[in-house]
């Protein structure tokens, strides 16, 4: 399934859940938590991919996402992010 096939299929199950801007490349499922509706799934790799073709480094993607995605919560439509690389592992 591709990411824009994730999001329509999303929108019809939950329209409520939260997507990120810009990110729409790394979305790669759909995910629930126990008692919750349907989120997002992204992939943190391809988040970092999506950063960098505007930032100028690996590590100033990285810094950008640790600081202004992975660390937001805005309730139970919050996308959950994947990792699926040990590249992109969890620090």
């Amino acid at each position: 399934m591709k990411s824009h096939e994730i999001l329509e299929h999303l929108s019809d199950v939950n329209p409520e859940a939260i997507l990120w801007d810009g990110f729409d490349d790394a979305v790669v499922g759909i995910g629930q938590r126990c008692g919750m509706s349907p989120v997002a799934i992204y992939d943190r790799g391809k988040c970092i991919e999506v950063l960098m073709r505007d930032l100028a480094s690996h590590e100033d993607a990285e810094e950008y996402f640790s600081y202004n995605v992975d660390g937001c919560y805005a309730g139970e439509h919050t996308p959950i992010i994947g990792v699926f690389s040990l590249e992109g592992e969890i620090t």
